[in-house]
């Protein structure tokens, strides 16, 4: 595939996003002005990554020249000792390179907010939902990402029934989107007196979050009702009322939101949620006109779909849409996600090059 007109095309898009950048009056408007800054890097370091391709191509060509002279055997021998680790480096690079040069995804730069539910199994499903909600909070964390619960439901067994919250930080949806989907868990529960082990289920919904100018709610389409918040007594979240619970009425969707004591604060998450759930309703129906065999590989991404196998007796992790395995379960509940998360995005990008090719 010759790159050399796409990496035209972005120097262009660089020069003129660079010339936006010099005039003040850009950020007179501050959403634009991110956006902008954000795509001036996401160019940039395509640009370098091309310009890292070049440069080792250049030492892997040197390096085979200087292998095959007769001269100096000496300086041969030692090209001939660096070039296996050049050739190494070069086929990720070039994956990347096409990754980024792929058209982005509107939604990847967007925060995202995440719904756990548990599943079939009472209260170990409950267990498990609380173990994902650690997990994706310790990822966060090595991520340099921020969480903010906006709404949970504690089960018994320190197991939480659901939990939504959003999370914040550089490229979240670009990683996070490929978690949606239902969780399966297969282990001996703490419950469980006879060391049987139990299958147990959560589902896991992952939504970018919707801004106001991606559709339009009309005050009329919404019903809001105010009530005391539940939860262990004694807590302050007890002492107000401030628990908001908004019912959509053209699709009937219902959004609660109990987090803060603030009744205002709780709206404003509840309408975010409602918001991030009508997104992913528009896009679902577009996506079905034209992404039906995109499932094939990658996965539909809804959550009544079977995604993930977590096996604590074999001490294994199956992603079942890429037939990926892995035996460290132990740090993956622990956070360590990246590995699995390459995996499911190289798939992503293999996939939609084919159908760019």
């Amino acid at each position: 595939m010759n790159l050399q007109p796409h990496l035209d095309r972005l120097r262009q898009r660089f020069a003129a996003l660079a010339t936006q950048i010099a005039d003040p009056a850009l950020f007179n408007d501050k959403a634009r002005a991110q956006a902008v800054l954000r795509e001036h890097a996401q160019v940039s370091n395509t640009l370098a990554l091309s310009a890292q391709i070049a440069a080792l191509e250049h030492d892997i060509a040197a390096d085979r020249e200087l292998s095959a002279a007769d001269h100096d055997p000496e300086l041969a021998a030692l090209a001939r000792e660096e070039l296996p680790a050049l050739e190494a480096q070069l086929p990720a690079l070039r994956q990347n390179l096409l990754a980024n040069l792929l058209p982005p995804d509107p939604n990847d730069s967007r925060n995202t907010i995440v719904e756990i539910r548990a599943g079939t199994g009472g209260d170990e499903a409950g267990i498990f939902s609380a173990d994902l909600f650690r997990m994706y909070s310790r990822y966060a964390e090595t991520a340099g990402w921020n969480i903010e619960v906006m709404d949970s439901s504690p089960s018994t067994m320190g197991g939480l029934k659901e939990i939504v919250f959003t999370v914040s930080g550089e490229a979240v949806f670009r990683k996070m989107r490929f978690e949606s989907g239902v969780h399966r868990v297969q282990r001996v529960p703490a419950t469980e007196s006879q060391g049987r082990i139990h299958t147990s289920t959560a589902t896991v919904a992952v939504l970018p979050e919707a801004r106001e100018v991606d559709l339009v709610i009309r005050p009329d389409e919404i019903r809001v009702e105010v009530c005391r918040a539940g939860g262990p007594g004694g807590q302050g979240v007890n002492t107000t009322d401030s628990a908001v619970q908004i019912l959509h009425i053209p699709t009937g969707l219902i959004v609660r939101c109990q987090d803060g004591r603030s009744q205002l604060k709780n709206r404003d998450k509840a309408m975010n949620i409602l918001r991030a759930r009508l997104l992913e309703q528009k896009q679902a129906a577009e996506n079905a006109k034209y992404a039906a065999h995109r499932r094939q590989q990658i996965g539909s991404g809804d959550r009544t779909e079977k995604i993930r196998t977590y096996n604590y007796p074999q001490n294994r992790i199956t992603d079942h849409r890429v037939n990926y395995t892995m035996y460290n379960l132990e740090a993956f509940m622990e956070g360590d996600l990246e590995e699995l998360l390459r995996a499911l995005q190289a798939a992503d990008v293999e996939m939609r090059l084919a159908e760019l090719a």
